[in-house]
């Protein structure tokens, strides 16, 4: 049975693309642009760097160890020093002058050997028609410090391995890396969601002990007839208290919560070639086809036929190159 944090991730049909480690000598700068349906990841696997994020007054300090995520796909840069930020170089214009081909270390700067840069750097696709609260509730960015300490012997150990098996030479190393930073992605979102900053960003419900209780017997069956009184039994509170903190917490009622991600189940299901209007209306809990096209167009603007001809027409075409950088 899936926790609903995995269900979420799972049905968001996040991918990780590992797209390159860095050796990086001062003077240097890097100019990431900005990508939708997409976050990135950065970590600084030995020394250190800036990050400034577009939209965001703040300057990141990437100590070595520390993570950052860039959940919704802003620009940002990335520097050695805060007099190199306005030389930064577009991503492309970097690729181009170091000869970069997608494998192996991209080796970019100046000749100030002395202070290498060692980042591990990557993106996560996310399904264009899919949504949650969760996700589009996250920060411009997340700056977990220390993060293999913070995490857990595990995860140093984990990140430690992506360092040396990511661009290298043994046979599967990139294979290897890729999905482990899949699972660094979906704890650096737990260690997000648990810590103090989330409840700024609407996000403390889903770690509070009895709404995450309620929320993973929804997410284990949401087919099944769910009311907020059922809810309330299953997170141990009375329907009132329940419903009174869930709308605090949350940002919407539980009911609203049920119905977005039973509509967010039926996209998946009209999205497979195979999949029917009825598939789609049993997965999202409704008996009758005729109520669950009416729920689906007003929850998404789209009738389901609606849907599934905008979900197979084909995706706006990018360079190759740019898909993975």
């Amino acid at each position: 049975m899936l926790d609903f944090l995995s269900d979420i991730l799972t049905n968001l049909s996040i991918k990780g693309t590992l797209y390159f480690r860095t050796s990086f000598t001062a003077p240097w700068g890097v100019a990431v642009p900005q990508y939708e349906n997409v976050a990135r990841f950065h970590f600084a696997h030995r020394n250190d760097c800036l990050v400034k994020v577009d939209g965001v007054d703040d300057v990141v300090s990437l100590s070595q160890g520390d993570l950052i995520i860039i959940p919704h796909g802003a620009a940002h840069k990335l520097f050695c020093s805060p007099d190199t930020i306005e030389d930064a170089l577009p991503l492309d214009r970097v690729l181009e002058k170091s000869g970069y081909t997608g494998s192996g270390v991209l080796v970019y700067g100046g000749e100030d050997t002395t202070r290498e840069t060692e980042l591990i750097c990557g993106h996560f696709s996310l399904n264009p028609y899919a949504k949650h609260s969760m996700m589009t509730r996250l920060p411009p960015y997340i700056h977990l410090r220390n993060y293999g300490e913070v995490a857990g012997k595990w995860m140093e150990a984990t990140l430690r391995m992506i360092g040396d098996e990511a661009g290298g030479a043994k046979m599967g190393g990139d294979l290897i890396a890729l999905k482990m930073s899949e699972a660094i992605f979906a704890q650096a979102i737990r260690t997000f969601v648990e810590g103090n900053n989330a409840a700024q960003w609407g996000l403390a419900g889903f770690a509070d002990p009895h709404l995450s209780r309620a929320l993973s017997a929804f997410h284990s069956r949401p087919s099944k007839v769910w009311t907020v009184e059922v809810l309330a039994e299953k997170a141990g509170m009375s329907r009132t208290s329940f419903a009174v903190l869930f709308q605090k917490k949350m940002g919407m009622t539980p009911m609203h919560y049920v119905t977005t991600w039973r509509m967010e189940l039926a996209k998946r299901e009209l999205a497979d070639l195979g999949g029917s209007l009825s598939d789609a209306a049993e997965r999202a809990g409704y008996a009758s086809d005729s109520a669950f096209a009416r729920a689906f167009k007003k929850e998404t603007g789209f009738t389901p036929a609606g849907f599934k001809k905008a979900y197979t027409m084909p995706p706006v075409q990018i360079s190759e190159r740019s898909a993975h950088v």
